[in-house]
């Protein structure tokens, strides 16, 4: 067991939240670099799926006005199956190549929505297929998969409480899903337990503070900041794993 909890790494959490929930797409995209700095990559899988159910009850509970069920389904549906597949994968694929993959693709979506701000991608079975999958796939292979259901659901212009509430009932699925591989993978361990406490008081109040900033943004600028977010994330994602 931990002697001492890390307040630094609590802090962070706190501010991957916040900005998680101002962006929409959930804190792991923050949270799994950072927890990258204090923990192994396994350890940071396991230690990420839990914050995140804790962090989506929250932005359920404070955003359930929002609930988009139709897109719920037609996302959640194969990102549960995908967050599967990936879980089970990550004891056997290199990580890291996957990680250029990822920050690759992030830069080069968000890019293209930033500067073809007219581009709006309908909620096809198609489209909503493909993003749930990816996102469930990257969430259970990588530990993030936030991110690309953002680009996903930005595309689709939803109003800022739709889109947030829908993401996070679609996150909670992949989560609790993801916790139960990760615990047969052994990924869950005693030693990290005991922030499991703090976690859970980070995760109601970044998303109170997150929806508060909220109030002061406008919609039109919300897609923007999202997907600038994304972009940002993608470039320091990059920047750390290419020597």
């Amino acid at each position: 067991m931990l002697q001492k909890v890390s307040f630094l790494f609590l802090v962070l959490a706190l501010i991957a939240e916040i900005v998680g929930t101002i962006g929409g797409f959930g804190s792991s995209v923050f949270f799994v670099p950072l927890a990258n700095f204090f923990f192994d990559f396994q350890t940071v899988l396991g230690l990420t799926a839990l914050f995140h159910v804790f962090s989506n009850i929250s932005k359920i509970a404070l955003f359930r006005k929002g609930l988009d069920k139709k897109l719920l389904l037609s996302i959640g549906i194969p990102s549960v199956i995908f967050v599967i597949i990936g879980g089970v994968l990550t004891q056997f694929l290199d990580n890291k190549i996957l990680e250029i993959v990822l920050a690759v693709f992030l830069i080069a979506f968000s890019l293209l929505f930033l500067i073809k701000k007219e581009l709006v991608v309908k909620p096809t079975s198609k489209s909503t297929f493909l993003g749930g999958s990816l996102s469930g796939f990257t969430a259970g292979l990588l530990g993030t998969g936030g991110a690309i259901r953002g680009i996903t659901m930005a595309a689709f212009n939803l109003e800022k409480n739709v889109f947030i509430a829908t993401s996070a009932a679609i996150d909670f699925a992949i989560d609790f899903t993801r916790t139960i591989v990760y615990f047969f993978n052994g990924y869950i361990k005693n030693d990290i337990l005991i922030y499991i406490p703090f976690l859970i008081i980070i995760s109601w109040v970044g998303t109170y503070i997150g929806k508060y900033i909220l109030q002061f943004i406008p919609q039109e600028k919300f897609k923007q900041i999202a997907l600038g977010l994304i972009l940002f994330i993608g470039i320091v994602m990059f920047v750390k794993i290419i020597p």
